[in-house]
């Protein structure tokens, strides 16, 4: 386990203590759910760098529990969700996590959560540009999918002109990152152990953030404010020792984000913008397009959904976290057989217009009897040219199975 892991679990473990003191044991109602998967990783190409590890497949265990308890009429629930990997090639990517220990209060017209959640904000599938509350867990995947859990403070509040909430959010949580010698690691060491910040408070500034959203007609808006730590470093080369290193550097942003979707019949049109300061000059980054989708395909009850999007970012790579998504279209398709069996099929591709960089993706699912579930998964980076920031992987595309068991 790495410094930065020990030190995160030890604070979401003093955390849980805290909550878990308020949590009735005898008078609410306890349920719990597990999950436990297998999966094994497989690596086609050989390594770009000497130091990556040349093993063709590597094989992981997680488990991710879920206790709850409901109590007063169902209007309080404590929820909590530990993850743990055990990992066969990245020591990184071994770790724990709590992604959640809240409490939860309902009311007729508002609501309150304490404690460690995840929150998502968005509509679009290429790229989630408004999602900024919880940081990504990188060593999972590197969609950007999976998230830590984040301690809040979230009041919400439900009126006439739409839902209101507001965070507090003390304790920040720093990314991670696969590990120097494994695959998806790159050519240099990330030192996130030194980790550097724009505020002196470090690791414990308070951040705070805002959310208004409502349904209108077909409209579904949102709009956000995000005041605090970055959950994009930048990673700066360092010498320490007589070897250059990544030290990752997180400084203070103020985001501000829209996402509208609008439902016209069979057709879903998505739209994501932010503009956000503290990381070189002010920027703005879009993402927006639509899924359409054919219903009883050939007399069937499969559904296709046709996806696409086009993806904007005005960043300056030099002056903030670069990102490749600058100038690119996503194309996609998704099948669902609606069977017994669940059986899913989603396939993309985003291509940058300057570069012709390519990234694949194909993800599939299907239920094996009512405990089980098998899942592949496919991310393949196509003609990656020298300067665009994904070279660092490039000859890591990756084929994931995974066999999961549900309890």
């Amino acid at each position: 386990m790495t410094p930065t892991t020990k030190r995160h679990t030890g604070r979401l473990a003093a955390a849980l203590l805290l909550l878990s003191s308020a949590a009735p044991t005898a008078a609410g109602e306890l349920s719990w759910s597990a999950e436990i998967s297998g999966e094994v990783r497989a690596f086609p190409n050989r390594p770009a760098f000497p130091r990556q590890q040349g093993d063709a497949l590597v094989p992981s265990v997680s488990v991710e529990p879920e206790v709850v308890t409901e109590w007063n009429d169902r209007r309080d629930r404590f929820t909590f969700v530990p993850f743990a990997r055990l990992d066969a090639g990245d020591d990184a990517r071994s770790h724990v996590d709590v992604r959640e220990a809240n409490w939860l209060h309902l009311e007729d017209n508002w609501d309150t959560v304490v404690g460690i959640a995840k929150v998502y904000w968005g509509v679009t599938e290429s790229r989630h540009l408004v999602n900024i509350i919880n940081q990504t867990d990188q060593v999972e995947d590197v969609d950007e999918e999976d998230k830590l859990g984040q301690p809040m403070v979230n009041g919400n509040v439900t009126t006439d002109w739409g839902t209101f909430g507001l965070f507090i959010l003390p304790g920040f949580r720093e990314r991670t990152f696969a590990d120097v010698e494994a695959r998806l690691g790159g050519p240099l060491p990330i030192d996130d152990s030194h980790a550097t910040y724009e505020s002196a408070a470090e690791a414990r500034h308070v951040d705070f953030a805002a959310r208004w959203r409502k349904t209108i007609g077909d409209w579904d808006v949102g709009l956000s404010q995000f005041i605090g730590t970055s959950r994009e470093p930048r990673l700066i080369p360092t010498v320490r020792a007589g070897e250059t290193v990544l030290v990752p550097h997180y400084e203070q942003i103020d985001q501000t984000g829209l996402d509208v979707q609008l439902t016209a019949g069979a057709t879903l049109w998505k739209f994501e913008a932010i503009t956000r300061g503290g990381q070189g000059d002010r920027f703005a980054a879009a993402v927006g397009g639509l899924e359409h989708t054919l219903y009883g395909v050939f007399e069937s009850n499969a559904d296709i959904g046709l996806l696409a999007e086009y993806l904007f970012d005005g960043r300056d790579n030099d002056r903030a976290p670069p990102t490749s998504a600058d100038d690119d279209f996503f194309l996609a398709t998704r099948l669902t057989l609606n069977d017994a069996q669940d059986t899913a099929l989603l396939a993309g591709v985003i291509v940058d217009r300057d570069t012709q960089t390519t990234l694949f993706s194909i993800e599939a699912e299907r239920r094996l009897g009512d405990s089980w579930k098998m899942e592949m998964e496919a991310r393949l980076f196509l003609n990656v040219a020298s300067e665009d920031p994904i070279s660092a992987v490039r000859n890591d595309d990756v084929i994931t199975l995974r066999l999961t068991r549900y309890f």
